[in-house]
């Protein structure tokens, strides 16, 4: 089968995957089928489609596997492969990778090794390497050892942030956050802020845009340079995605939102595209979609990272990372953790036979005789 490459700026397929493998993918046709047929219709697939249209660019990609990808796990893993992963990860070409959490290792055990962690990755020019934390004792922890960046969380409903931080009220959990935010700045670090459960809460059920839109406001307002916006449970839809991001633009610019999907009902991509149609240009995903949430036990994996820049390649939009890279890194941590990859594309593409010329002398033989076979039911039946 034939391959083609349908110009930068369309359907460039052939970016996703090793160019030694074979890929059967239904817009990649023998005679170019696809763009003769959208030429007649009118319209060229070389170009923007209606559906690129305000879409950015560029994304920034942010890696949150190290931190809340793992923070979930049973198993005890040990610092030094954490060290391996982000390191890992660091030869991608992903820009951002979170890469723990100075949290109490009481509540979140896995994480109860940050100091080492952040101390041991090799720091590479041009990567920022955020963690997260919560509290004035996680935060002077994390400035010792050289945190440029710290990251906060707050539920958009009160009884997320009684089991998340111990508040009676949003309003309390944002009060809580004010001396980390402001020893943060005197130490001259950015802060990202987090909201959980901005399209649905394990406890209250349906959260109001409003509510969001309210906690997003806050942070922003208390010096938070990016909004991450989490849909921790994965119960998210275009719709309702759509519905909370209007409201929440209405007082964060769209270039300060990032979002954050798991993938618990299958969402997370089409929630991804709805906001990239509203303008927002960063996305947060994990490699090979590890993760989920102590605090909301509904919460499975976040959107995989492999499975986002599959679909940015795919929508000629920029994020700087290597997807052979990428994957290859998912195959190695879920072999360490001995668990599934989450990533759809990791396993398509790790399950594609072999081209040709990647073969055996033996195993070409062998198909051979195969095919021989098949063609010829005489000797089948010798």
């Amino acid at each position: 089968m034939m391959n083609y490459r349908l110009t930068k700026r369309g359907v460039n397929l052939l970016t996703h995957c090793n160019r030694k493998m074979k890929i059967n993918h239904p817009h990649i046709l023998k005679n170019n089928n696809v763009l003769k047929m959208s030429m007649k219709r009118g319209y060229d697939i070389r170009q923007r489609r209606p559906i690129d249209e305000g879409i950015p660019k560029r994304v920034k990609i942010v890696e949150v596997g190290p931190r809340d990808g793992l923070q979930n796990e049973k198993q005890a893993i040990p610092a030094d492969k954490k060290i391996e992963f982000i390191n890992k990860l660091s030869e991608t070409g992903l820009s951002v990778i979170e890469a723990t959490a100075f949290v109490h290792p009481k509540f979140v055990p896995q994480m109860g090794d940050n100091k080492e962690v952040f101390s041991g990755i090799k720091k590479k020019e041009g990567i920022n390497y955020p963690v997260l934390a919560p509290n004035l004792r996680g935060l002077e922890d994390a400035i010792k050892v050289g945190v440029e960046e710290v990251a906060i969380f707050v539920g958009a409903t009160a009884a997320f942030c009684k089991a998340n931080i111990n508040t009676d009220s949003v309003a309390q959990a944002l009060e809580s956050y004010k001396p980390v935010i402001e020893r943060a700045k005197e130490a001259g670090l950015r802060i990202r802020g987090y909201v959980s459960c901005v399209c649905g809460c394990p406890y209250q059920g349906y959260v109001d845009p409003t509510e969001v839109a309210y906690v997003a406001n806050e942070l922003y307002k208390m010096g938070c340079y990016e909004i991450s916006l989490g849909d921790t449970i994965g119960v998210g839809t275009p719709l309702s995605t759509q519905e909370m991001l209007l409201e929440v633009m209405k007082y964060v610019p769209k270039e300060r939102i990032a979002v954050h999907f798991h993938n618990t009902y299958g969402q997370a991509l089409a929630n991804i595209l709805v906001s990239l149609q509203m303008g927002i240009s960063t996305v947060d995903s994990s490699t090979a979609g590890l993760g989920g949430c102590p605090f909301a036990k509904k919460a499975t994996g976040n959107i995989s990272t492999e499975d986002v820049v599959y679909m940015m390649n795919g929508m000629d939009i920029e994020t700087g990372v290597e997807l052979e890279k990428l994957i290859d890194v998912g195959m190695w941590i879920t072999d360490i953790l001995d668990k599934k990859n989450n990533s759809n594309v990791a396993l398509a593409i790790s399950t594609q036979p072999p081209a040709d010329d990647e073969l055996s002398e033996a195993q070409k033989r062998a198909q051979k005789a195969a095919e021989e076979i098949s063609k010829n039911p005489e000797i089948k039946n010798e």
